[in-house]
C-alpha cells in the first residue's frame, strides 16, 4: 500500500478508501495511474476530513445500484463494491450540474455522489473521490475538467477521451484521463458503476 500511517477516520470510508487503494495499485495500467493513486492515498493519510452532516438524496438511476453491486461479485473489485454497497444510503446523489429534464434519457439515466470532497462524505478540499451510476444503455455527456482523474470500473463500462477510442477495461480495470481533456463515458447492457479519483489541490 501506498499509505504511510493511517489517521482516524470513519470505519467505513476507511474501509472503502483500503479497498479502493488496492484496486488502484493492482491495476495501474500507466504511470501516470500510479503517481496520481499515489498523490490521493498520501493526502488521505495526512488527515481526515469532517465528516458531513447532510441529509441522504437518491435519483430514480438508483434502483439499478444493487443490480450493478451484484455484478461485481466474484470479481476482483468484490470486496470494493461492497465497502461502497455499505456507505451507499447515506450518499448524496445528484445529475450533473448542466443536465436537463429535456435531455432524455440521460437526464434520469445518470446520477453522482461525492464521498470525499466538497459536499462528500468527508469534506475536504484537497482529494476528490466520487462514484458514478448509470442505467444500460446510457452515454454521458462530453465533459473535461482541470484535474487529472481516475477511473475504477466496477461493472462492465465503456470510456472515450481526446486521446483514446472507446476502451473497455473490464471489471476492475482503471482508466485515466489527463488534465484538462475532453472525456466521456458509457453503459452498455448493464448497469455501469465506477468510482473517480481527482487530486483537486
Amino acid at each position: 500500500m501506498w499509505r504511510a500511517s493511517k489517521v482516524k477516520r470513519d470505519p467505513d470510508l476507511q474501509r472503502l478508501f483500503d479497498r479502493l487503494e488496492a484496486a488502484v495499485i493492482a491495476d495501474a495500467r500507466r504511470d501516470e495511474t500510479r503517481v496520481t493513486g499515489r498523490t490521493i492515498f498520501a493526502a488521505l493519510s495526512r488527515r481526515a476530513g469532517p465528516v458531513s452532516s447532510a441529509s441522504p438524496q437518491a435519483l430514480p438511476v438508483c434502483t439499478h445500484l444493487p443490480g450493478a453491486i451484484e455484478l461485481t461479485k466474484a470479481s476482483p473489485v468484490a470486496a470494493l463494491a461492497e465497502a461502497l454497497a455499505v456507505i451507499a444510503p447515506r450518499l448524496v446523489w445528484s445529475r450533473r450540474h448542466n443536465s436537463e429534464p429535456r435531455m432524455v434519457p440521460f437526464h434520469d439515466g445518470h446520477a453522482n455522489a461525492m464521498i470525499a470532497g466538497p459536499g462528500g462524505l468527508e469534506l475536504r478540499d484537497d482529494v476528490w473521490i466520487g462514484v458514478s451510476l448509470m442505467a444500460p444503455h446510457i452515454l454521458y455527456v462530453d465533459h473535461d475538467h482541470p484535474p487529472e482523474e481516475v477511473y475504477v470500473a466496477l461493472t462492465p463500462g465503456e470510456w472515450w477521451n481526446a486521446e483514446m477510442d472507446w476502451t473497455s477495461p473490464g471489471i476492475g480495470g482503471t482508466i485515466y484521463n489527463p488534465p484538462g481533456i475532453l472525456h466521456s463515458m458509457r453503459s452498455r447492457e448493464h448497469p455501469f458503476l465506477a468510482l473517480w479519483l481527482l487530486p483537486a489541490a
